[in-house]
């Protein structure tokens, strides 16, 4: 890699190192957020689904926008709200306020993620070597989650749990002073136009969906899908679209897709059942806490760059694999603890759900975007990071209002299905049919 490239690609992995930090640093604080704020279970279930919705409401937008105005001028402007809006939640007075401001968060985020691998990918245009730049990227996240539990465990205890939003401000500010300096600006050749009423339908789905679970609201949930099918009505009937369905032609990216929702919404609720099981059944402090998760956090901080020579070498077949069975295995084994579970047991669990995670993310992003032009980069890569963020807010609500032994059977159950989509969704040649179509 050229030291211009290199740079570029270390900005962009700043930005998801933000973002992946925030996820579980939040996490370890939500006991004490729940004291601080005096919020039952779903109080705590808003304070990361409304960051996670937001991102996913807006991530098709973010992109589609990148694509049509610049996407250095989108990631700017998502690092300073992000950041902005990290210093609003530090001083939140209530949970109303809290809540809105992660949403406002979530806003910036949205902004971030799709665009830096947009940039990513149309800076690295060879095949291997931009599947070994996704697994550097990718492996962001992973370094995030393992410092977000044992940095979070020492601001709660020391500062109490305001102080963990103070660390986006130096990181933030970094970022959009080197972005301004080393990313070019880039644009799609024939960007697409705005799709307003698309747009809308996204959001309304999203937050009716994930409110009638949290809620326990049937209205909510007949709203949230009526409103999906109207988006794929609209969507099919619009000569440029807020998400053009013919992507989904490829099966390879469409079973990205699907193995996204699946994947994180096992991580989202697994950090959510995790932090309230080590702090509230087994009574320990944020730190020892944050510790306990750090062989999960260790595995999926080291195994993506790995997973992406892999990926680069063989395809997303065998990591895919590895990944589904991982997070079926722990997830499984964590269905029986409780109090006095030995340590032993619950480290294997913890390692073999890292692995899971250690070999997901490089693959999924990589199968999305190779059967496509690079075009429409920005596109793809919000489609999967909207399905992430989705499939994180599915887990949330959906976990806690279940019981905990049951919950850890459900995502053991998400992570059967990354297993099976991923064995039947990847082979071992590219297939041009999807690229093929968007051409035509």
């Amino acid at each position: 890699m050229s030291r211009s490239r290199t740079a570029v690609l270390i900005i962009c992995s700043t930005s998801l190192f933000v973002v992946g930090l925030d996820v579980s640093i939040v996490n370890v604080a939500l006991p004490s957020i729940g004291r601080d704020l005096a919020t039952s279970v779903s109080g705590l279930q808003w304070t990361i689904d409304a960051y996670t919705l937001s991102f996913a409401g807006l991530l098709m937008f973010a992109g589609s926008t990148a694509d049509r105005v610049g996407r250095k001028r989108v990631f700017l402007v998502g690092l300073v709200v992000f950041t902005g809006a990290s210093v609003l939640c530090s001083v939140a007075p209530s949970l109303g306020t809290f809540v809105a401001f992660r949403a406002l968060q979530g806003v910036g985020a949205s902004m971030l993620s799709p665009v830096a691998l947009s940039i990513v990918t149309n800076t690295f245009t060879e095949a291997r070597e931009r599947a070994q730049a996704i697994g550097i990227w990718a492996a962001v996240f992973g370094v995030s989650t393992a410092l977000g539990p044992v940095v979070g465990g020492l601001l709660v205890d020391g500062l109490g749990w305001r102080s963990i939003f103070w660390l986006n401000l130096p990181v933030g500010a970094a970022a959009v002073g080197l972005t301004l300096r080393f990313v070019p600006e880039s644009r799609a050749a024939e960007p697409r136009r705005a799709d307003p009423v698309g747009q809308a339908l996204v959001v309304v789905t999203l937050v009716a969906v994930i409110s009638g679970l949290i809620e326990s609201n049937e209205v909510a949930l007949v709203i949230g899908a009526a409103a999906l099918a109207g988006f794929v009505l609209w969507e099919r009937r619009r000569g440029e679209p807020l998400l053009d369905l013919r992507l989904f032609r490829s099966a390879s990216f469409s079973g990205s897709t699907a193995i996204a929702v699946a994947a994180f919404a096992t991580l989202g609720g697994f950090l959510f059942l995790n932090t309230l099981y080590l702090q509230d059944e087994r009574g320990l402090s944020p730190l020892r806490a944050g510790l306990y998760t750090l062989p999960m956090a260790a595995m999926a901080a080291a195994l993506p760059p790995v997973c992406g020579r892999i990926v680069g070498a063989r395809g997303a077949r065998l990591p895919l694999a590895v990944a589904g069975a991982g997070m079926t295995a722990g997830c499984a084994l964590l269905a029986a603890v409780d109090e006095a579970t030995p340590l032993w047991q619950l480290f294997g669990a913890y390692v073999a759900v890292g692995i899971g995670f250690g070999f997901v993310n490089a693959p999924i992003t990589n199968a999305a975007v190779s059967e496509l032009p690079r075009s429409e980069a920005g596109l793809a890569g919000a489609v999967v990071s909207t399905a992430r963020q989705v499939g994180q807010a599915l887990g949330v609500a959906v976990v806690g209002a279940l019981a905990a032994g049951s919950g850890w059977l459900v995502l053991a159950g998400c992570g059967a299905i990354v297993l099976v989509l991923g064995l039947a969704s990847t082979t071992r040649r590219p297939a041009p049919a999807a690229a093929a179509s968007l051409a035509g």
